[in-house]
């Protein structure tokens, strides 16, 4: 996994990460946390959200996701 970088968003831990590929395209991935849960029911793990060129892309493209789900959750 490359470029891990972890930030908060309205009560969550967010990790997005871009893993590379055998074809060299990058895997946006994900890994959120509720802040305020100490057990794994707070855990959300996302892989190969999608695919693309650079890790940038993927990893801003997981940043972005992570906002939309915690939005569209409630």
């Amino acid at each position: 996994m490359l470029n891990k970088q972890i930030h908060q968003y309205n009560g969550y831990a967010v990790q997005p990460s871009a893993h590379r590929l055998p074809d060299g395209s990058f895997s946006s991935n994900l890994l959120l946390e509720r802040t305020d849960s100490a057990c794994a029911e707070g855990r959300y793990q996302f892989y190969s959200l999608d695919y693309f060129k650079s890790a940038e892309q993927a990893l801003q493209h997981s940043t972005r996701w992570a906002r939309n789900w915690v939005d569209t959750r409630g």
